[in-house]
């Protein structure tokens, strides 16, 4: 039985009913990439208010690793509010704070002693790995990198890179944040190899350590293991090596980011565990609590203690019931049926996404990821490598008619990002890919 299931036009008349009161009493700030309102979801699917079932490839944009309202999450959610809905982690001490953080201090790679502590998203954990740096070191400056995303707080607007969605008209942003080229290497010059192309980025680098800032006045490079709305653009693993190695030669601190890229994403519990690599800061979210607000910076002891008491923590950092979802889905995602399942994923829909390339190889410039963690990037020209913003739209749009969501993503909105379920059934992939090859076919007629 396929999953989709439509019953009306998309969007029906009870969708455009709530979105519509949704315009007119909500800031046209908050966005809104469809025009469904959802009901329910299960899994891999969401039903809308019409009775329409859906395929998410969205999910949560990344938020639900485990899928829609997983049963043993949807239970610990209800024990735990039937005991304690919110203290405050500040007012007193609550076990399952504490079980998140021991648990992140056992799990996040490093063979040191650690310290967690708990914040509500991906901006606040980020921008908390920030206070945490500068009081580690005493100093100030940061270096981030094109195309990187890290949040929508002041700081991390700063820190994040695409500049007309996320900072127009919100500025002054802070000082001493540098920004560095990222190996993007379909973006590389042509007829150069990816490795002269990341000797060059090496290059530009440390060249910056002397031209821009001196590594004794930064405290961090923070980095995505990943670029999520860069496009899914992993980092390569020389380039990796190099910035470690870097960090700590100058004793700048290395902050992973991976709120998009970690919690099982590339089919391992965090992203740099596929480079061998050991950050003194990663900080984690969306996934973490299965769609519960919940984020945390794990590192080294003493670096994570070096703010003074006070210095971190909000009223609902760490909530209890989040906390609750997150040591459940903790448990399936450091499982090994679901990590080898997550793998299984991936090689699915890359073959899908490959085939796709190859039907359509004038507008699918690049299939690139890792792991299950993939993406579609859209040109105009194969060749020319131009990016295709409309077409992206376009495909979302036809997708959505047929009972698919997807999201686009790319420092030039021109990328396909698929962050499904990672315990999708193979029939629902197959079911979501044959949606995605009529809606490219569509997309390029209604363009034509």
């Amino acid at each position: 039985m396929p999953s989709i299931v439509l019953k009306t036009d998309i969007p029906g008349p009870n969708s455009r009913a709530i979105v519509a009161r949704r315009d007119a009493a909500v800031s046209r700030g908050a966005a809104r990439l469809t025009g469904i309102a959802v009901a329910s979801g299960n899994g891999a699917t969401v039903t809308d208010v019409d009775g329409n079932t859906y395929i998410d490839f969205a999910g949560g944009i990344g938020t639900l690793a485990v899928g829609h309202t997983p049963v043993d999450v949807v239970d610990a959610i209800h024990r735990q509010a039937g005991q304690l809905i919110h203290m405050c982690s500040i007012v007193a001490t609550y076990a399952p704070y504490v079980d998140v953080c021991e648990r992140l201090n056992a799990l996040v790679p490093g063979d040191f002693a650690k310290k967690t502590t708990l914040l509500n998203s991906g901006a606040e954990a980020v921008e908390a790995a920030v206070k945490i740096a500068r009081a580690y070191t005493g100093q100030q400056a940061l270096i981030v990198f094109e195309g990187a995303y890290h949040g929508r707080s002041n700081m991390t607007m700063g820190m994040t890179s695409k500049y007309a969605l996320f900072k127009q008209g919100f500025g002054p942003f802070p000082a001493e944040i540098y920004r560095l080229p990222f190996p993007n290497l379909y973006r590389r010059p042509a007829g150069m190899s990816e490795d002269v192309y990341i000797d060059l980025c090496i290059e530009q680098f440390d060249h910056a350590l002397i031209a821009q800032v001196a590594p004794p006045a930064v405290a961090a490079v923070v980095v995505e293991t990943v670029q999520g709305e860069g496009g899914f653009l992993p980092l390569p693993p020389r380039f990796a090596a190099h910035l470690r190695a870097r960090c700590t030669e100058h004793g700048m601190l290395y902050v992973a980011d991976e709120v998009q890229a970690g919690m099982g994403r590339t089919g391992k519990l965090f992203a740099v565990e596929h480079y061998d690599l050991v950050p003194d800061l990663l900080v984690c979210g969306k996934s973490l609590a299965a769609g519960m607000p919940l984020a945390a910076v794990t590192g080294r002891a003493e670096i994570m203690d070096a703010p003074h008491p006070g210095g971190l923590g909000g009223t609902y950092s760490g909530n209890p019931v989040a906390c609750a979802a997150a040591m459940v889905a903790l448990d399936t995602l450091t499982s090994d049926a679901f990590q080898t399942r997550a793998v299984q994923v991936g090689q699915r829909l890359r073959a899908h996404l490959e085939g796709l390339q190859s039907t359509f190889p004038d507008i699918i410039g690049e299939v690139r990821g890792l792991g299950p963690m993939l993406a579609v990037e859209l040109v105009k020209s194969a060749s020319h490598r131009t990016p295709d913003p409309d077409l992206t739209n376009a495909i979302n749009a036809e997708n959505l008619k047929r009972g698919l969501i997807t999201l686009r993503a790319g420092l030039y909105a021109n990328c396909l990002r698929f962050l499904p379920a990672l315990n999708i059934t193979d029939a629902q992939i197959d079911e979501g890919m044959a949606v995605l090859a009529e809606g490219i076919v569509a997309a390029k007629a209604s363009l034509a």
